[in-house]
């Protein structure tokens, strides 16, 4: 069983994308594309204040009909973010992530941000990890 620690150690970025909660929602948009993610945690100096993901933008922005550069990114944003430590395992922040239908999760050790996870790399963990045991007992029953 992997923890979140090897999924954020095999992730090809180990880049946090972050923004500020004063800075216009077109900012955090123009990041996300620019960056190709789906989500940027929201800082306030060290601490973790927020998430903002696209789904934030298309109901509280678009669907609203507000303005992405008047609108600020604290006004939009998830203040209560779930986090997880990185000890915990890929199955529990899968199935916290599924029972809560968000696609983003910040690992948090000793309240630092060391990272954030997208369901796709959890799913994509499982699935190789699926994938091996699938090899080992083909290979075990052919002898």
């Amino acid at each position: 069983m992997h923890t979140v620690h090897q999924i954020l150690n095999q992730k090809q970025i180990n880049e946090i994308w972050f923004i500020g909660p004063d800075a216009s929602v077109f900012e955090a948009i123009q990041m996300m594309a620019d960056k190709r993610c789906g989500a940027l945690v929201v800082m306030s100096g060290p601490e973790l204040v927020g998430i903002i993901s696209e789904r934030d933008y298309a109901r509280e922005v678009i669907l609203k009909g507000r303005q992405s550069r008047e609108t600020r990114v604290e006004e939009i944003m998830s203040a209560k973010v779930l986090t997880v430590p990185s000890t915990e395992s890929v199955q529990a922040s899968l199935a916290l992530m599924t029972d809560n239908h968000i696609r983003h999760l910040p690992v948090v050790d000793d309240g630092r941000v060391a990272g954030v996870l997208s369901i796709g790399d959890l799913v994509k963990d499982i699935i190789s990890d699926q994938q091996s045991t699938i090899e080992q007992l083909e290979s075990y029953i052919r002898g």
